[in-house]
């Protein structure tokens, strides 16, 4: 049995998992040193992580109403364990929610700022499901040397697309190189229902609404749900 080194919550290996893909939604997206401020004034930066924040929720909030039960998190810094900490607010009130956790490689947290690695391991208490695609206790990301694999990310992201039937997306236009890019491409080639906003939307909904939590909060409330449209 494999325990998780920042929780020790029991891991499986991905491939023991049982995942009903027809009511599942994984996430990806950006880390927060990825959110450029609302007009570039770091006076802004606190509202402009919020309404991301905000909006990933009301994303989540969507794909609940539309009948999705499990939500799928890489467990990565930023919008993965944003995601997380909210669906674990979700299953509070909703038995029935389930949060699965899948951790690219056993040491993929090492670097987490504590802050972070705090929010890991509340995601991982709270998980249904806690996985690995990699079970190697050793093996950390690496393009050269002992113990390295540069495609410990990518099957990990490759895997939560296979078990989801749509994703939801923080995105920002121009990140091309980025994971969340990656598994956006393969999402595509899999024909996965693409739910994904991004800065402009963001800054659009501040321009509406001005730099005010409530109003934000109010106007996202009201919002059409995006999983009800079509592809």
């Amino acid at each position: 049995m494999l325990f998780s080194l920042d929780s020790g919550v029991p891991v499986l290996p991905s491939e023991e998992a049982e995942i009903d893909s027809a009511n599942a939604v994984c996430f990806t997206g950006h880390r927060e040193t990825g959110i450029v401020p609302y007009r570039k004034d770091p006076i802004y930066s606190s509202i402009t992580l919020r309404t991301v924040q905000l909006m990933l929720c009301r994303y989540i909030d969507m794909a609940v109403e539309s009948g999705y039960r499990s939500f799928i998190s890489g467990l990565a810094v930023g919008t993965d364990l944003w995601a997380a900490k909210y669906v674990l607010a979700k299953k509070r009130s909703d038995s029935s929610i389930r949060l699965i956790g899948v951790m690219p490689f056993l040491r993929h947290a090492e670097r987490f700022s504590q802050r972070y690695k705090e929010l890991l391991a509340e995601a991982e208490q709270g998980c249904d499901l806690l996985l690995t695609t990699n079970t190697d206790p050793d093996v950390v990301y690496g393009k050269s040397g002992e113990n390295t694999s540069p495609e410990v990310y990518k099957v990990r992201n490759y895997f939560m697309a296979d078990n989801a039937s749509a994703v939801i997306s923080y995105f920002n236009e121009g990140s091309f190189k980025s994971g969340t890019y990656q598994t956006l491409n393969y999402a595509v080639r899999k024909g996965l229902k693409i739910r994904r906003f991004g800065l402009d939307d963001v800054y659009a909904v501040i321009d509406e609404c001005g730099p005010d939590i409530e109003s934000i909060r109010r106007k996202l409330v009201f919002m059409d749900n995006v999983f009800e449209e079509p592809y």
